[in-house]
């Protein structure tokens, strides 16, 4: 692989969640990365998203992630992340799990939110596959992957997407849990640290999530961004 293409859910809420999930995702790659974000005034610029506001959307991304196949030209391999997240591994490992087979990789979480909110007040909602679409690596040439056109995308209902009912049951892989760690759900691991956490019921960026797991090195890790940038 040359490179390997990562597309990070941008908010304008929350670049710096963005900025720390990129860093920290490129501080640990042993393989070129190109992180790109997606932007949801850049999409709707160029004419690739029309959907109207959703109110349950809770972020500017909740949709336009579907868009990465179409973006990535449906071809190759290519991830999608929330910006949500702050990275430990080495995505170098994904490549082990890209079976030509699959539509789409993804962990496989049984997962129902504890909470009612998320992040700064957004409501939270259960539905089945909850978080699946959170961290997808995707086969852009799939014949399957290939049915998310923009027109599809902006047509489709939520639970179509997020529910990855573009694809057949058989043609979603299954990544390992440590790279989509839910904080709050799951259990921190012995010793180390799991591949890519992520903070999806809200991260040390908002101030009433500040004891979360992994705050300290999320703030580590945004402070050593800030430092960066004001001393270019």
């Amino acid at each position: 692989m040359d490179t390997l293409r990562v597309y990070v859910g941008w908010d304008s809420r929350e670049d710096i969640a963005y900025q720390v999930a990129k860093q920290s995702l490129i501080k640990h790659a042993t393989i070129p990365v190109e992180v790109i974000p997606i932007k949801q005034s850049e999409m709707v610029e160029q004419g690739l998203y029309t959907r109207e506001i959703d109110p349950l959307a809770s972020t500017e991304f909740t949709y336009s992630r579907f868009l990465v196949p179409h973006l990535a030209g449906y071809d190759g391999w290519a991830i999608f992340v929330d910006c949500d997240f702050l990275f430990f591994g080495d995505v170098a490992e994904l490549q082990q799990y890209m079976d030509p087979a699959k539509a789409v990789m993804c962990v496989h979480h049984d997962y129902t939110p504890k909470e009612t909110t998320k992040m700064d007040g957004v409501p939270q909602t259960a539905y089945p596959r909850k978080n699946w679409s959170s961290f997808m690596l995707f086969n852009c040439g799939h014949p399957s992957t290939k049915q998310l056109t923009p027109e599809v995308v902006n047509r489709e209902s939520g639970a179509y997407l997020h529910r990855m009912q573009w694809a057949q049951d058989d043609e979603i892989g299954a990544l390992p849990t440590g790279w989509n760690w839910l904080e709050g759900w799951y259990d921190k691991p012995a010793d180390g640290f799991p591949q890519a956490v992520h903070h999806t019921r809200g991260g040390p960026w908002f101030k009433e999530w500040q004891d979360v797991d992994y705050a300290a090195e999320w703030l580590a890790e945004a402070a050593e961004y800030e430092a960066k940038t004001n001393a270019a």
